[in-house]
């Protein structure tokens, strides 16, 4: 537990790590178990940190087949005795990277990487009785309108130089940021172009986190890409202010992604 959040410590202070080498490092200390046993801990501490509203360290898949009865209980524990840690995670939700530098901006494109399907705790296994100060940390990262300014300006760039490359400059002249343009109510970011000059609607979604760092969809922006299901995309950027890299959802997002209740509206009755 010690040794993977001095990982997400170095981690989020920007500084380099080897993950092979704590893992090896630790072994003598667990009577010799094996990589894959140490990593799947790992792993299923990135689960729960992810279940927690909290960054994870990216090199490590979230795994969530662990003990629902014991780990998040140790988890909360071990964040309890260690408030720096908690600091360090809301300075950094907070935080704006500079503007990243891309050699071929079409590089950053990935392929979308194979799912995992988490297993929300019931109120009985929450971590939150555990652990007293919960707070989700993702989601305030989320809420951070400067960081997801700076992802949408890496789309349009994106795009542009896709349509550019493709001999369509005509097309790349007229893409629109309609976040800025519209608002909330326009249901995406970005309005760009496929090749034969139909719409392509992108929706921006940014981290600073891995890849596997969940994010957040608003009702207008679900009934969109409803409604507009052959020209949607979800661009989910991760690494943003390191090394921007990002795949595509594309399509009804409640067809590619699992979505849990976040927020209620609630009425007197």
């Amino acid at each position: 537990m010690a040794d993977y959040f001095s990982m997400l410590r170095l981690e989020l202070t920007g500084q380099r790590y080897n993950n092979s080498q704590h893992r090896r490092a630790l072994m003598p200390r667990l009577n010799n178990r094996s990589h894959g046993s140490v990593e799947l801990k790992h792993q299923n501490i990135s689960a729960v940190l992810i279940e927690m509203g909290m960054p994870y360290v990216s090199g490590y898949k979230p795994r969530v087949n662990y003990q629902r009865s014991l780990l998040p209980a140790v988890v909360g524990e071990h964040l309890s005795r260690n408030p720096q840690l908690q600091q360090l995670f809301e300075q950094n939700c907070h935080e704006i990277p500079p503007a990243p530098s891309v050699g071929d901006i079409l590089q950053a494109h990935v392929e979308t990487p194979v799912p995992y399907r988490s297993n929300p705790m019931t109120a009985a296994e929450n971590t939150s009785h555990y652990w007293s100060g919960k707070v989700d940390y993702l989601e305030r990262e989320a809420r951070n309108q400067q960081l997801g300014e700076a992802g949408e300006l890496f789309v349009i760039n994106f795009e542009r130089a896709r349509l550019m490359r493709a001999g369509k400059a005509s097309l790349a002249d007229r893409i629109e940021q309609v976040s800025a343009t519209e608002g909330p109510s326009a249901g995406s970011d970005i309005r760009s172009f496929e090749e034969n000059g139909s719409d392509r609607f992108v929706e921006a979604k940014t981290t600073k986190y891995g890849m596997y760092t969940p994010f957040f969809v608003t009702p207008n922006e679900l009934a969109f890409s409803r409604d507009n299901a052959a020209n949607y995309h979800i661009y989910r950027l991760f690494h943003f202010g390191e090394t921007p890299r990002f795949f595509t959802l594309s399509g009804y997002v409640a067809d590619r992604c699992q979505l849990t209740p976040s927020e209620f509206v609630a009425r007197a009755i």
